[in-house]
Parts: C-alpha cells; structure tokens; sequence
C-alpha cells in the first residue's frame, strides 16, 4: 500500500515527510498534477462492473487499488507544464486525475472538496463561533458605511486580506493594518474588506493539528504589534502547552470541517485568553518544527502510514 502526496517539486515541507515514510519502508510516490499529462502518465478503466486506475510516475506504476492515503500539500495547476497548456487542458486533467482519485477508496489529508470550503474565511468564522473560540467581532463589507461604523463602535480595528496575503503587489491589497475611525473607508467599495477588533495581545499562537494530535507553539509580541508571524520580531517560536478549552473546540472544529490536518492561529491576550484568528487547512509546520523540536513531519507521516480498514473521507 502506497502514500501519495500531491505537491510541487520543489517542497521542502513535503521532502521532511518523505524521509518520515522512507525511514518506516513505507511506499511513497511523489507526484504534481502540473506534470499530468507528460511525465505523468494516467489510465482509468471503470469498465466489467468495477473501477480501475493507474498512475505511472518516473517509472513507478501506482493502482488506485493500491493507495494507502492522499496527502494534499501544494500541488501545481494540472497540465501547467504541458507542451500545449490551455484552460480547456487544465480542466480536463484535473477532471480526470481528480475524478479518479475520488473513485478510489482511500484517507485523505485534507480532501480537496474540504479544504476548498475551508479556505474561505467567512466560513471559517462561523465554524470557529460554532465550536466556541473566542473570536473577534469581524465585519466584511464592500460598503464604505458599515466599515465606517465598525470603527466608530469598536475604535481601534485591524484591516486586512480575506484570502491572506497577495502573490504579488495588486493595488486594491492592503497589508494587515492596524486603524481608527478616523480613517477614510471609501476605498472599501472597490473590493471586500475585512475588519476586525483589535486584540491587545502579548504572543502569537500557531497550533498544528495532525489527525487528534496538536503541536502548540507561541512566539512573544512586541506591544502594539498587528502581526508576528511574518518576519523578523526578535522573538523564536517555542513549544507551549494547548489549553482544555483550546483542546476541545480545536476537536470540534475539525469534525466540522472534515479536516486531518490544519494549522490554526491565535492571537494571546494580556489575560492568557487566545483568540482565534483563523485557520490554514494547509498550512506550512516546518518552521514550527525546526525552532520548537516538535515532531510534526513524523506526525504527518505516520498518519499517512496508518493501515485501517475505516475508508471513510477524511
């Protein structure tokens, strides 16, 4: 039984995992849709009554029948790098690779129809109140008005991107802000902004989820500080213990969600109170595992490795 992770080539965090399962003899094939069709060769057969599909990869020849789980890192559009790349090629790869690969009965993490919904931070929201963080009071809004009075009533307000940080410099992007009501909010009509209460804090908290197992680790804030999980603060990461609280709305988000692996973050207040900010379904952990010395890559991997006759989605 073979794990199949689904990333670009050029993958730091998914090469931590591989060296997990090569040291366990796990069978492990690497694969980027971006490389479908070419050097990715595929065959799906559903024909006598049953279903059959093959992925031959660099000379390793993977059956659906043989999949032991999917790991869904950072895998590149399909059929980018086909001779002839289109639009009309890339979606017919991806509706066969992916089509095939949900014909097989195998555990994902994360699996693409949960972590597309768990993207979106709107949802995440909700889910979060559902499973009872503290949460900021949040408003997105394309109505200069509303934000206008979001501040006014909650006076000191962080502005920042919905779907995190831009690619590249767009000019409507905004970088996480920290602002008044005084500010001019006429801008808000040319595309959605998120505003939210400002949270006094005194850490960051990411706290990685692997399966049931949770990986807490916190970094001090400057005061005043908007955002400290980019760049350099003075500050490292450092292994923290996961409150009771933390624990049991962390467990009930992911039945929500449906998800096997996330990476949340919190912001920590004075009174040692965390907030939730949001939460990444694919977010990076190995930054986290080289300042902490958390094992996440070996969790990551023995969660791949598992054999269980439960082949439920995961």
């Amino acid at each position: 039984m073979t794990v199949l992770i689904l990333t670009s080539e050029e993958d730091v965090t998914a090469d931590m995992v591989v060296a997990v399962l090569d040291e366990r003899g796990v069978p492990v094939v690497r694969l980027d849709p971006a490389d479908v069709p070419g050097k990715v060769v595929l065959s799906a057969d559903y024909a006598h009554g049953d279903f059959d599909g093959h992925l031959s990869v660099n000379g390793h020849v993977l059956s659906m029948a043989g999949l032991r789980s999917v790991w869904v890192r950072r895998p590149g559009e399909p059929a980018a790098h086909a001779a002839r790349s289109s639009a009309w090629l890339t979606a017919e790869t991806r509706q066969v690779l992916y089509g095939m690969l949900y014909s097989a009965s195998t555990r994902w993490m994360n699996h693409p129809r949960n972590a597309e919904q768990a993207r979106h931070k709107p949802w995440q929201l909700r889910i979060a109140h559902l499973s009872d963080f503290a949460v900021p009071p949040t408003v997105i809004t394309t109505a200069p008005r509303v934000a206008k009075q979001f501040a006014e009533e909650y006076r000191d307000v962080v502005v920042k991107a919905a779907s995190g940080p831009p690619p590249e410099d767009p000019a409507l992007a905004l970088p996480t802000t920290r602002i008044g009501p005084d500010a001019d909010f006429s801008a808000v009509a040319a595309g959605p902004a998120l505003l939210q209460r400002y949270i006094p804090k005194r850490a960051d908290i990411r706290l990685t989820c692997v399966g049931p197992r949770l990986f807490g680790a916190r970094k001090r804030t400057a005061p005043g500080q908007v955002d400290g999980r980019y760049g350099d603060t003075g500050y490292t990461w450092e292994s923290t213990v996961v409150p009771d609280r933390i624990v049991k709305s962390v467990h009930a988000y992911l039945a929500l969600a449906g998800l096997a692996y996330a990476a949340f973050d919190f912001a920590e207040d004075e009174d040692g109170l965390w907030w939730f900010l949001e939460c990444n379904q694919g977010g990076q952990f190995g930054f986290v595992e080289v300042q902490t010395g958390q094992p996440i890559a070996e969790a990551v991997g023995l969660w791949l490795a598992q054999r269980t006759t439960d082949r439920r989605v995961s």
